[in-house]
């Protein structure tokens, strides 16, 4: 008797092979694809942490990180587009897929390259020691000892003031560290090296100065998902690009007065 369940095999098989096509998806598209069929870049950013971003008096975008995010998705053929959040949940927004990378000056660590990815570094950044400009006593950071120095008390400045033998004063941050050391209430402050060229950016007669810097930097990198090697090429190649034609170099001047990435 002849067996019609294996006369129908082939075909069946056939069949189901359609049908497993039919709802198989097509290569997934990378993240990189998908942004340029957009047109748009996603970017997380602060919108309150001048210079690097930040809202004008007319209330627009602006900043150092702004541009360099601009730049960046122009390199890719593509607009900037900003999504403002508090720096506490900024970088988990990347988890959430609300956009496709952080700008916002992202320190790279250790940590979080275990959940990350980042781009080549394109800010660094030093603690540096700042004194009145007229102080010619303090010249390195041992000097510290027994002086003064204006610090928030649970900082890593802070902390580097207090290794160095430095009583410390209590501040709130850069601004008031700045004041104290201006009114003669304190005698140092150990602070971050980009503060210092905003601040001096901002007020070239303002009489401090930097009196020694350490030689290790900090280096902030442009943050995405992990497993996105597509993206994180292209980021590469238009941070590059920027620092090769001098774009980089511009922007940096306009918010530093100085070149930051080294």
């Amino acid at each position: 008797m002849e067996n019609k369940t294996m006369k129908f095999l082939p075909t069946l098989f056939a069949a189901a092979l359609l049908q497993v096509a039919a709802f198989a998806p097509a290569h997934a598209e990378s993240n990189l694809d998908q942004i340029k069929s957009a047109g748009v870049l996603k970017i997380g950013t602060e919108g309150t942490y001048a210079p690097f971003t930040y809202h004008d008096a007319s209330g627009a975008l602006v900043g150092f990180d702004v541009e360099i995010g601009q730049e960046v998705a122009k390199r890719l053929g593509v607009k900037a587009e900003f999504l403002e959040g508090k720096w506490d949940g900024l970088i988990a927004g990347l988890d959430a897929n609300r956009y496709d990378t952080v700008i916002n000056q992202v320190g790279i660590t250790e940590e979080r390259k275990k959940k990350y990815d980042f781009s080549e570094p394109y800010i660094a950044s030093k603690a540096v020691l700042i004194v009145k400009g007229d102080n010619e006593e303090i010249k390195g950071f041992a000097d510290l000892k027994g002086k003064k120095s204006a610090q928030s008390l649970t900082s890593n400045f802070g902390k580097l003031a207090q290794a160095s033998g430095a009583e410390l004063v209590g501040t709130d941050g850069f601004d008031q560290s700045i004041q104290l050391v201006l009114t003669g209430r304190a005698d140092a402050t150990i602070n971050d090296s980009l503060s210092f060229l905003d601040f001096k950016k901002q007020k070239p007669d303002a009489n401090v100065k930097i009196a020694a810097e350490q030689a290790d930097a900090d280096y902030s990198g442009i943050i995405i998902r992990k497993n996105e090697p597509d993206l994180l090429a292209a980021i590469n190649k238009a941070l590059a690009e920027i620092k090769a034609d001098g774009t980089y170099d511009k922007i940096s001047q306009k918010y530093f007065g100085a070149d930051v990435s080294k």
